[in-house]
Protein backbone atom coordinates (compact mmCIF):
# COMPACT_ATOMS: atom_id res chain seq x y z
CA UNK A 1 0.00 0.00 0.00
CA UNK A 2 1.37 3.45 -0.93
CA UNK A 3 2.44 5.91 1.69
CA UNK A 4 1.62 9.57 1.51
CA UNK A 5 2.59 12.70 3.42
CA UNK A 6 -0.31 14.07 5.46
CA UNK A 7 -0.86 16.68 8.15
CA UNK A 8 -2.45 15.08 11.19
CA UNK A 9 -3.68 17.15 14.11
CA UNK A 10 -0.97 19.76 13.88
CA UNK A 11 1.55 21.45 11.67
CA UNK A 12 4.07 18.64 11.50
CA UNK A 13 3.72 16.38 8.45
CA UNK A 14 3.67 12.66 9.09
CA UNK A 15 3.94 9.65 6.80
CA UNK A 16 1.13 7.13 6.93
CA UNK A 17 -0.33 4.41 4.78
CA UNK A 18 -2.98 5.54 2.36
CA UNK A 19 -6.42 4.18 3.15
CA UNK A 20 -7.67 1.47 0.86
CA UNK A 21 -10.36 3.74 -0.57
CA UNK A 22 -8.55 7.08 -0.41
CA UNK A 23 -8.86 9.42 -3.36
CA UNK A 24 -6.01 9.66 -5.79
CA UNK A 25 -5.96 11.52 -9.09
CA UNK A 26 -5.94 8.19 -10.91
CA UNK A 27 -8.97 6.91 -8.97
CA UNK A 28 -10.79 10.17 -9.51
CA UNK A 29 -10.14 10.02 -13.28
CA UNK A 30 -11.32 6.40 -13.33
CA UNK A 31 -14.44 7.25 -11.34
CA UNK A 32 -15.37 10.17 -13.61
CA UNK A 33 -14.62 8.16 -16.75
CA UNK A 34 -16.85 5.26 -15.70
CA UNK A 35 -19.55 7.69 -14.53
CA UNK A 36 -19.51 9.37 -17.96
CA UNK A 37 -19.76 5.98 -19.67
CA UNK A 38 -22.47 4.45 -17.51
CA UNK A 39 -24.26 7.22 -15.59
CA UNK A 40 -24.03 4.77 -12.67
CA UNK A 41 -22.37 5.99 -9.44
CA UNK A 42 -22.26 2.54 -7.85
CA UNK A 43 -20.48 1.00 -10.83
CA UNK A 44 -18.06 3.95 -11.03
CA UNK A 45 -17.23 3.49 -7.34
CA UNK A 46 -16.72 -0.27 -7.72
CA UNK A 47 -14.41 0.12 -10.70
CA UNK A 48 -12.35 2.89 -9.12
CA UNK A 49 -12.12 1.22 -5.69
CA UNK A 50 -13.96 3.98 -3.82
CA UNK A 51 -16.91 3.57 -1.47
CA UNK A 52 -20.20 5.15 -2.55
CA UNK A 53 -20.37 7.08 0.73
CA UNK A 54 -16.88 8.46 0.17
CA UNK A 55 -17.79 9.57 -3.36
CA UNK A 56 -20.89 11.45 -2.23
CA UNK A 57 -18.97 12.99 0.67
CA UNK A 58 -16.27 14.21 -1.73
CA UNK A 59 -18.89 15.61 -4.09
CA UNK A 60 -20.40 17.55 -1.20
CA UNK A 61 -17.08 18.99 0.01
CA UNK A 62 -15.10 19.52 -3.22
CA UNK A 63 -16.50 22.09 -5.69
CA UNK A 64 -14.14 21.11 -8.53
CA UNK A 65 -15.08 17.45 -8.15
CA UNK A 66 -18.77 18.36 -7.98
CA UNK A 67 -18.40 20.23 -11.29
CA UNK A 68 -16.56 17.32 -12.90
CA UNK A 69 -19.28 14.95 -11.62
CA UNK A 70 -22.00 17.11 -13.24
CA UNK A 71 -20.06 17.18 -16.50
CA UNK A 72 -19.68 13.39 -16.45
CA UNK A 73 -23.42 12.96 -15.86
CA UNK A 74 -24.05 15.38 -18.73
CA UNK A 75 -21.85 13.31 -21.05
CA UNK A 76 -23.58 10.11 -19.96
CA UNK A 77 -26.99 11.67 -20.47
CA UNK A 78 -26.07 12.76 -24.00
CA UNK A 79 -24.81 9.27 -24.82
CA UNK A 80 -28.01 7.73 -23.44
CA UNK A 81 -30.13 10.10 -25.48
CA UNK A 82 -28.23 9.18 -28.64
CA UNK A 83 -28.71 5.47 -27.97
CA UNK A 84 -32.42 5.96 -27.36
CA UNK A 85 -32.80 8.08 -30.49
CA UNK A 86 -31.03 5.39 -32.50
CA UNK A 87 -33.29 2.73 -31.02
CA UNK A 88 -36.41 4.80 -31.71
CA UNK A 89 -35.45 5.42 -35.35
CA UNK A 90 -33.81 2.10 -36.19
CA UNK A 91 -35.56 -0.27 -33.80
CA UNK A 92 -34.00 -3.02 -31.74
CA UNK A 93 -33.62 -6.60 -32.85
CA UNK A 94 -36.01 -9.10 -31.37
CA UNK A 95 -35.89 -12.88 -31.79
CA UNK A 96 -39.29 -14.53 -32.16
CA UNK A 97 -39.45 -18.30 -31.66
CA UNK A 98 -42.10 -20.19 -33.55
CA UNK A 99 -43.91 -23.33 -32.42
CA UNK A 100 -41.92 -25.43 -34.87
CA UNK A 101 -38.69 -24.33 -33.13
CA UNK A 102 -37.53 -21.99 -35.86
CA UNK A 103 -36.56 -18.43 -35.11
CA UNK A 104 -37.26 -15.19 -36.87
CA UNK A 105 -35.40 -11.97 -36.26
CA UNK A 106 -37.30 -8.74 -36.58
CA UNK A 107 -36.93 -5.11 -35.64
CA UNK A 108 -39.12 -3.84 -32.85
CA UNK A 109 -39.94 -0.16 -32.43
CA UNK A 110 -41.02 1.03 -29.00
CA UNK A 111 -44.05 3.31 -29.17
CA UNK A 112 -43.47 4.40 -25.57
CA UNK A 113 -39.89 5.42 -26.32
CA UNK A 114 -40.99 7.33 -29.42
CA UNK A 115 -43.73 9.15 -27.53
CA UNK A 116 -41.36 10.08 -24.71
CA UNK A 117 -38.82 11.49 -27.17
CA UNK A 118 -41.56 13.45 -28.96
CA UNK A 119 -42.67 15.00 -25.67
CA UNK A 120 -39.09 15.89 -24.74
CA UNK A 121 -38.38 17.67 -28.01
CA UNK A 122 -41.81 19.07 -28.91
CA UNK A 123 -41.00 22.69 -27.98
CA UNK A 124 -37.70 22.69 -29.82
CA UNK A 125 -39.32 21.22 -32.93
CA UNK A 126 -42.15 23.75 -32.79
CA UNK A 127 -39.66 26.61 -32.60
CA UNK A 128 -37.74 25.26 -35.58
CA UNK A 129 -40.87 24.78 -37.69
CA UNK A 130 -42.77 27.92 -36.71
CA UNK A 131 -42.19 30.77 -39.08
CA UNK A 132 -43.03 34.26 -37.90
CA UNK A 133 -45.37 36.38 -40.00
CA UNK A 134 -43.60 39.27 -41.78
CA UNK A 135 -45.14 41.93 -39.48
CA UNK A 136 -43.66 40.20 -36.43
CA UNK A 137 -40.25 40.01 -38.06
CA UNK A 138 -40.37 43.74 -38.80
CA UNK A 139 -41.40 44.51 -35.21
CA UNK A 140 -38.61 42.36 -33.78
CA UNK A 141 -36.09 43.99 -36.12
CA UNK A 142 -37.18 47.48 -34.96
CA UNK A 143 -36.86 46.47 -31.29
CA UNK A 144 -33.36 45.09 -31.88
CA UNK A 145 -32.27 48.26 -33.69
CA UNK A 146 -33.67 50.44 -30.87
CA UNK A 147 -31.86 48.36 -28.27
CA UNK A 148 -28.59 48.54 -30.21
CA UNK A 149 -28.93 52.32 -30.47
CA UNK A 150 -29.50 52.58 -26.69
CA UNK A 151 -26.45 50.39 -26.05
CA UNK A 152 -24.36 52.53 -28.43
CA UNK A 153 -25.41 55.74 -26.63
CA UNK A 154 -24.63 54.20 -23.24
CA UNK A 155 -21.23 53.03 -24.49
CA UNK A 156 -20.46 56.51 -25.89
CA UNK A 157 -21.40 58.11 -22.53
CA UNK A 158 -19.13 55.68 -20.66
CA UNK A 159 -16.27 56.42 -23.07
CA UNK A 160 -16.67 60.20 -22.71
CA UNK A 161 -16.92 59.92 -18.91
CA UNK A 162 -13.69 57.90 -18.70
CA UNK A 163 -11.70 60.48 -20.75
Amino acid sequence: MARKLVVIGGKRPQMRKAKRDSWTQARQREFLSVLAETCNVTRACEQSGISVTHAYRKRKSDAAFRTAWREAIGVAYQRLELVLLDRAFNGSEKVVKRRDGSEERMLEYSNQLGLTLLKMHRDTADEAITELPPEHVDEIRERIIEKLQRLKKRHEKEDSASE
